[in-house]
């Protein structure tokens, strides 16, 4: 290859691995039309253990995908070694509880040594940052915080067979002048520590004597960006705060509290049933909480807020207080290893076409646009492999599942059905490979329960408009019409909790059976090829979620479409968050941190 020296060493050895072939994708151009082919059957996996040294896993973040991948995972097959900057699980959905007082911050943390010490084999931990990622020589560079090294300046390199990364994602202040500099996030246990004392300095503040009551006003003005479940919970908890516990020891500036929600959309906890959205701006306009909707934030500065409404143009809010909630960024570090893949794989792409313009065929590898893109987080595969990359796992919120379409695949569907070649399916041969479909696309099953349609057969009705036998003979041009708008119920993760824990487990058990794999775990489903999956893709279950709304109240959307708003959902919030933190330490003083809010109120400290 006369080519080889126009182009980096990194690309050639990765131009030598053969994995990187999976990733081929064959355009033939010929007759002014392109037919493009991608290669769904990856094995860019995770390898059988053959060799008798045990594979090096290497796992970033402690957050809920990590420690819950860490929980589940069995040490005793891997050198597992684990790096955070925090040495400590959070139940981060009670943060906002922290905020005021309600819930002490080491209720709610869990040493990540004394949740591996419970493990055969503990891991091992180093409380460092990792600040970079070079997936061509399998290494992750950190720097320690704490200058324990003895070179002192506290960066080591780790290798890895296998890497996860959990490394969550950051407040998205989507290049917002003064954002950064003035705003509060509530992100970690320092960030609700910090809302705590800023609280109680607005409240001092405010009882100086030489202070105006406009400025009294400004300084218990508080804001909170972001109309979302955390947004909401954190004002409904503040209010209870200074209605319950405050007021009494401030009886002179009490009735100059203002709480002010702002939301860009027409509506706040859009991602909730309509009935609670509405039941929350009712209850919010009841208790005083001025929700501004259809308000976008352009610019804060150390006095005001700036937002823009469409009726009202450019207005300035005056504040003692502001909380940023608007949704979750990305990592430098996930963005260097985006631009990384795409970088090796642009150069690779190269090289095919160079080596094959002797023949009519061009191949080209899958660009940064097609793999990683202009995303916000790493794309992953349903089996949370990084598309691009060997070895490396992501999951959490600092990768999403790109799930597949089905329109991507349909003529290898239909070629499988076909099994008499004879260039039309039956209703049965459908129904056949009915089950392998909906397994490999989710998104079919949820089409079907969408409208209401019992099998495949009412799917062909639809699309025909007419009544369809089980006889009838379907040619490719009428089942691509059955299937046109299944692709339509693809649906990205939410980030939350429930998500990443359930990652978690799902990738650990995948790397507890890996050992009894005696050939890809990732083999291909019938439609595919030939086989199975001996681990079945990843697939999300929703469990519920909760908004508290504050005064012992709360709502409740439940699987089944079943709604609950009131006091007594407030006591099923209270049996599950206890229920679901990661040990009985934290179990006792969560509960013990309630009870003692019931009987002797908030602690208003500082501290």
């Amino acid at each position: 290859m006369r080519y080889t020296a126009f182009f980096s060493e990194r690309a050639m050895r990765a131009l030598r691995n053969p994995g990187f072939y999976k990733f081929a994708v064959l355009v033939a151009v010929s007759g002014g039309g392109v037919v493009a082919y991608a290669d769904a059957g990856s094995d860019h996996g995770p390898e059988n253990m053959q060799a008798a040294a045990k594979k090096k896993l290497l796992v970033l973040g402690t957050g809920w995908a990590g420690t819950s991948f860490l929980k589940n995972l069995d040490t005793s097959v891997y050198d597992v070694r684990v790096v955070s900057p925090r040495n400590y699980f959070a139940f981060t959905p009670l943060l906002p509880s922290i905020t005021c007082g309600t819930v002490e911050p080491r209720s709610i943390i869990e040493p990540i040594r004394k949740i591996m010490k419970k493990k055969s084999v503990p891991a091992k931990f180093y409380e460092a940052e990792c600040y970079k990622i070079d997936p061509t020589n399998k290494k992750v560079l950190c720097r320690s915080n704490i200058g324990t090294n003895l070179d002192g300046n506290g960066e080591f390199d780790l290798e890895y067979d296998y890497l996860v990364v959990a490394m969550g994602a950051r407040s998205n202040t989507f290049n917002t002048p003064g954002v950064p500099e003035h705003c509060h996030f509530l992100k970690e246990i320092e960030d609700a520590q910090r809302i705590r004392r800023s609280v109680m300095n607005c409240f001092e503040k405010a009882s100086l004597p030489n202070l105006s009551e406009e400025e009294r006003r400004k300084n218990l003005h508080f804001v909170i960006i972001g109309g979302g479940p955390t947004g909401v919970e954190f004002a409904a908890e503040l209010h209870d705060f200074v209605r319950e516990d405050l007021a009494k020891l401030y009886p002179n500036i009490r009735d100059l509290v203002k709480i002010s929600l702002i939301e860009a959309g027409g509506h706040i906890l859009t991602m909730f049933d309509k009935r609670i959205t509405q039941f929350a701006e009712e209850k919010f306009q009841r208790d005083g909480i001025d929700v501004k909707t259809n308000f976008k934030v352009v610019r804060v500065t150390d006095k005001a807020i700036t937002m823009t409404n469409p009726d009202t143009g450019e207005v300035n809010l005056p504040y003692g207080m502001a909380v940023w909630s608007t949704g979750i960024g990305t990592r430098p570090i996930i963005l260097d290893l985006m631009k990384q893949i795409g970088q090796v794989i642009h150069e690779i792409s190269i090289l095919y076409l160079l080596w094959f313009l002797k023949i009519d065929v061009i191949i080209v590898l899958l660009s940064l646009d097609v793999l990683q893109g202009d995303r916000r987080v790493l794309a992953t595969d349903e089996w949370l492999r990084v598309l691009g990359c060997e070895s490396i796992y992501a999951l959490g919120d600092c990768a999403t599942i790109t799930q597949r379409k089905v329109m991507e695949d349909i003529m290898a569907i239909f070629k499988v059905a076909d099994k008499d070649n004879s260039g039309t399916l039956t209703v049965k041969e459908i129904k056949d490979v009915l089950d392998d479909i909906i397994e490999r696309y989710p998104q079919v099953a949820l089409y079907l329960k969408t409208k209401q349609m019992k099998d495949i057969l009412d799917l062909l009705k639809e699309s025909e408009g007419d009544v369809v036998k089980e006889s009838v003979e379907i040619d490719i041009k009428r089942f691509k019409k059955a299937l046109a708008q299944v692709d339509s119920q693809v649906k990205m993760l939410p980030a939350t909790a429930q998500v990443a824990a359930q990652e978690g487990e799902y990738l650990a058990r995948c790397f507890n059976k890996m050992k009894k794999c005696d050939e890809n775990p990732e083999g291909p489903l019938r439609i595919r090829g030939t086989g199975r999956h001996r681990f079945k893709p990843f697939r999300y279950r929703h469990l519920g979620q909760f908004a508290p709304l504050g005064g012992e109240q709360t709502a409740a959307q439940l699987p089944g479409d079943w709604i609950s708003i009131g006091h007594s959902t407030q006591w099923l919030w209270y049996s599950v968050y206890a229920s679901k933190q990661v040990s009985w330490r934290t179990r006792f003083l969560v509960v013990s941190d309630w009870m003692r809010r019931f009987i002797f109120g908030r602690d208003s400290s500082r501290i």
